[in-house]
């Protein structure tokens, strides 16, 4: 298992999506930042997160594509598909609210994790980068949310 960062920044760059991701960092700093990060791959119909919980971790996503859906008292409802270089648990990582929809891999994916904990490390030992990641979960964050059929998907 490989575990450098350059597929997720170059994924990052690549992302020209109305809710893309776009921190200012350059290679040096994300090869910091990825001493925080998890690599995780999700085989194909893997659940990332599940609805309700109350986990507030944040994933990059390096490759694959995930499916955000809701599940109501009408069923499952698609709700967003995230591509690679897009963030998902952006809402709850802030709030500590409860997951607000389901999120599960469409086909094989890899993402990076980051835990509260590591971000707290992350926050006390490179507060700049630390800044400069939460600016760009904000940014996601207020696009999604200017998108009323996007609105929901804040996870």
């Amino acid at each position: 298992m490989s575990s450098s960062i350059q597929p997720l920044c170059r994924a990052i760059a690549q992302n020209t999506s109305y809710d893309a991701f776009t921190p200012a960092l350059s290679p040096q700093q994300w090869e910091m930042v990825a001493a925080y990060l998890q690599p995780y791959d999700l085989p194909a119909g893997q659940v990332l997160i599940d609805q309700g919980a109350t986990d507030r971790t944040v994933f990059f996503i390096e490759s694959g594509a995930l499916s955000v859906h809701l599940i109501g008292e009408s069923g499952q409802m698609q709700l967003a598909i995230l591509n690679p270089g897009s963030v998902v648990g952006e809402g709850s990582f802030f709030s500590r609210a409860p997951r607000s929809a389901n999120v599960v891999a469409t086909g094989a994916a890899r993402v990076w994790r980051l835990t509260p904990i590591r971000f707290a490390e992350l926050s006390n030992r490179q507060p700049n980068l630390a800044l400069e990641l939460v600016l760009g979960f904000g940014s996601v964050i207020a696009r999604r949310m200017v998108n009323k059929l996007k609105r929901v998907a804040v996870t």
